[in-house]
């Protein structure tokens, strides 16, 4: 009897892994891909960048829900209900494009630190929204997260005044949306799992950000024929960094799943981490440290604040 179990725990452990290494790489491809295309290679276009990126979330849900079936098609109901997924992809829009800008003014290391006070706003969104209230503990815990960040900040060599106030909105909107989530999709009738989400949000997001990157980037059709002229590579890079948008969502879908509550914030927050040390090999940005000791700061407060929610929920 153990030995069958043995080699069905080795090919979940397999499996568990193989799901991780994709999560992290996917993450991490995306982040490092999109500073490299917008601050290195004279791509200048964040909207398209996103709407290329939704596009392809757009393309990939519809082949792996409809044809492949890898979870089970879960219609829109009602035209409330398509309203409430439509304001969810404006703010989707919001957070993504605003993290898109902030990459062409600061270094990936900073924005992964001020991205990991998430925790700060989703608490502050909920409070203020639904009256949802923690226990002082839990409350206490997200201090170091934001104090770590002004200390971070302070220490930033690449310090940026737009870059930062963008990641900063970034942040906000990434944790407005979720909240705003839970509000709005909470009945049971309407409750969708993320991947039927992203189906529907990436095509209404594609609508929004044509016309935006239209008006906004006026030149970007002309710059980007003539970089992809330059640069043989410009167009396959394009197509990896929206194909890794995409397998970003799937595989946190993914991981969501298979594994615990806390299994994924500390996988999350090792991989805020990882992305940070790749993204200064790469780079080869600047840092202190007291930026280091700032970042440091947030992620124990983000830690801190996971387990003291945890405990007293």
């Amino acid at each position: 009897m153990s030995s069958t179990q043995q080699p069905s725990s080795k090919k979940q452990t397999l499996f568990l892994a193989s799901l991780i290494i994709l999560w992290y790489s996917s993450n991490i491809g995306v982040l490092l891909l999109n500073k490299y295309l917008l601050s290195n290679y004279g791509f200048k276009f964040p909207i398209f960048l996103t709407m290329c990126h939704m596009s392809a979330c757009a393309f990939f849900s519809y082949i792996s829900i409809v044809f492949i079936k890898l979870v089970p098609l879960q219609p829109i109901k009602s035209r409330p209900q398509f309203l409430k997924i439509a304001t969810l992809s404006v703010v989707f829009c919001c957070s993504v494009v605003g993290g898109n800008i902030s990459l062409r003014y600061l270094p990936v290391s900073f924005n992964q630190a001020v991205g990991a006070t998430t925790p700060f706003f989703t608490a502050l969104f909920a409070y203020l929204m639904t009256f949802k209230r923690e226990a002082w503990v839990t409350y206490a815990a997200l201090v170091p997260v934001v104090t770590g960040v002004v200390i971070a900040s302070g220490g930033e060599p690449a310090f940026h005044w737009f870059g930062f106030i963008m990641c900063i909105s970034a942040t906000a909107a990434r944790a407005f949306k979720s909240v705003l989530q839970g509000i709005l999709l909470s009945s049971e009738g309407e409750m969708l799992n993320s991947m039927n989400l992203l189906l529907y949000m990436s095509p209404i997001a594609v609508l929004v950000l044509v016309p935006t990157a239209l008006i906004m980037e006026p030149n970007v059709l002309e710059v980007i024929i003539s970089l992809g002229r330059q640069h043989r590579y410009m167009w396959l890079l394009l197509f990896i960094n929206s194909t890794l948008a995409y397998s970003a969502n799937l595989s946190n879908f993914l991981v969501t799943k298979h594994t615990s509550a806390l299994t994924l914030q500390v996988l999350g927050n090792a991989k805020g981490a990882v992305a940070v040390v790749i993204s200064i090999l790469l780079f080869r940005n600047p840092v202190t440290a007291v930026g280091i000791g700032g970042y440091t700061m947030t992620i124990l407060g983000v830690v801190a604040y996971g387990e003291a929610k945890r405990r007293f929920r």
